[in-house]
């Protein structure tokens, strides 16, 4: 019996079955979580979690972050934490997973039961090639590793196998960890938020993986992710989390247009919200890109061999003017990122000019203290962005040392208040803040000097689907509120079309398209802008409590 599976109090779970449970499935069902209750140092994470699946069924398991998705695939794959005290049946067949040692569930894992997780640069050795990390699930279970370019071909990677995870974009990493999941060919693959971080194309084409390996393999397929419209057209079931319970089930199309709980129904609602910006003329222009290339050299694959190098912004020119709203959308690696540190004065220029107000933002190479007075950026990750051993006052005041005179003594509540927090706040730890509020004070932070220009990179990406529509109405207020500027860069289309005016659109380091959001969204004119609206998940029509996208 593993040693987080201990006997846990389960209660009298009186006549009535609890909200979420479902029906017992077919006779003889695959998985069958039935009472699955937990608690980690004597907090309850997992209350009485029951369903089933079937061979060749994909159930989605969704909720908000903390809701006890996770948990539940780790007490599947029996990899709770030591701490965790748990009860309840996992059956696996005729099996019950939570009655097996670890021995018994390492000759489960990999080969009867696959799993993906959902940053597969830290589910990958980065000492080690992607092959030999491949084989390894085949030497593990005594089996004979295949030609390994086989199974690479077979997720729709054309790449050595002699490569490393650092030498792959994100998509092809996840698609190296499906292959290392499927190796074997387990019955149940369950996939952790496999596309959170991924690019709408390269989104589009890992489900599209998933889709095809679940019907051709008859394999089940536990997805869970936060975003209903991923598993509109993927699931045959949505179960929903809460608080570590599954309040809701059903096949994929009742629950969306049928939705019985309150929970529910906020999830959708929240899935489809758009934020209502404030009409407005643009000023005069702030922001003056022009002809900016960034080249990259390259490493020589001898020292005899000619230099080498990587455009990754190529030739790109664009105009942003005082009170504009603008979106930058493309596929990973199509330059955006190096564009944005190029406009912060972060990244060299190999030619053109970048100017606010018709000043240079770097001055001697570096980027000016103007510039960095007039412009602030907000980043994707709100943890990762502040000092976890200093006080929120001092973390949203670290602007101060910009101003040419002290800020007003009271800037820093005024901050606070204008994103929605108390200024009793200003004395806790950045740990105290769940992601939304950690968001929120990263946009204080910005404020707080009034810069003209805001960044907003991957800001809301990270999010829950109701704290997201919570962030995007906060922009909208703002804008209305303080007349921002800002340059707004996302992969997630329906968020830019909320929170813009004008949207680029970038690939290969060039602005393929430049146009009014709408006109880019109903009517685009580039074969690329039109693949990237097809890829985008988008949910049903006629959903109650909300528009579809």
């Amino acid at each position: 019996m593993p040693s987080s599976w201990r006997k846990y109090p389960r209660g009298d779970r009186g006549a009535e079955p609890p909200a979420g449970r479902v029906a017992e499935g077919g006779p003889n069902p695959l998985l069958k979580v039935d009472g699955l209750t937990a608690a980690i140092h004597g907090k309850q994470v997992l209350q009485d979690i029951t369903f089933h699946m079937d061979s060749g069924e994909t159930l989605a398991l969704t909720g908000e972050s903390g809701s006890g998705k996770s948990l539940t695939a780790l007490a599947v794959m029996g990899l709770l934490p030591g701490s965790a005290v748990a009860s309840g049946r996992i059956g696996f067949g005729t099996t019950d997973l939570a009655r097996l040692g670890d021995r018994d569930l390492r000759r489960i894992r990999g080969r009867e039961i696959g799993m993906i997780f959902q940053e597969p640069m830290t589910a990958l050795n980065p000492l080690q090639t992607i092959g030999h990390q491949i084989a390894e699930v085949f030497r593990i279970h005594g089996a004979v590793p295949p030609e390994m370019t086989g199974l690479l071909e077979r997720v729709g990677l054309d790449v050595s196998p002699g490569r490393y995870p650092h030498e792959l974009s994100g998509g092809q990493r996840q698609r190296v960890v499906i292959a290392m999941a499927i190796a074997l060919k387990p019955r149940l693959l369950i996939a952790d938020e496999p596309t959170t971080a991924l690019d709408v194309t390269t989104q589009a084409r890992i489900l599209d993986l998933l889709k095809d390996l679940a019907r051709t393999e008859n394999m089940a397929l536990l997805l869970i992710t936060h975003d209903l419209a991923v598993v509109a057209d993927m699931a045959d079931r949505i179960a929903v989390m809460q608080h570590g319970r599954v309040v809701e089930t059903a096949p994929t199309a009742q629950l969306l247009h049928r939705p019985q709980h309150a929970y529910t129904r906020e999830l959708i609602a929240a899935s489809s919200h758009r934020a209502h910006l404030p009409a407005r003329q643009p000023g005069a222009p702030l922001l003056r890109v022009t002809d900016v290339s960034v080249i990259y050299p390259l490493p020589r694959s001898r020292p005899s061999t000619k230099p080498r190098s990587f455009t990754a912004v190529d030739n790109v020119s664009f105009t942003i003017r005082k009170g504009e709203r603008l979106g930058l959308v493309g596929e990973s690696g199509c330059g955006k990122s190096t564009l944005t540190r190029a406009l912060l004065g972060l990244q060299p220029l190999a030619s053109g000019r970048i100017e606010i107000d018709g000043k240079p933002v770097l001055a001697d190479g570096r980027p000016s203290r103007e510039t960095q007075r007039r412009i602030q950026v907000v980043f994707q990750d709100p943890y990762g962005s502040f000092n976890p051993r200093h006080r929120v006052a001092r973390l949203i005041s670290e602007p101060f040392h910009l101003l040419d005179t002290p800020p007003p003594r009271d800037a820093v509540a005024e901050a606070l208040i204008a994103v929605g927090l108390s200024p009793e706040d200003a004395s806790k730890h950045i740990h105290a803040f769940s992601g939304g509020q950690r968001q929120r004070l990263a946009i204080a932070r910005a404020l707080i000097i009034r810069p003209e220009l805001i960044v907003f990179d991957e800001a809301v990406s990270a999010l829950d689907v109701r704290v997201r529509a919570q962030v995007l109405d906060l922009l909208a207020r703002l804008s209305d509120s303080h007349g921002l500027t800002w340059l707004f860069i996302s992969h997630d289309l329906q968020v830019v079309r909320s929170v813009t005016d004008r949207v680029m659109v970038m690939r290969n380091g060039q602005i393929v398209e430049d146009a009014p959001t709408e006109t880019l969204f109903t009517a685009p004119k580039t074969d690329y802008a039109r693949r990237l609206l097809a890829a985008a998940p988008r949910l049903p029509d006629g959903l109650p409590d909300g528009q579809s996208g």
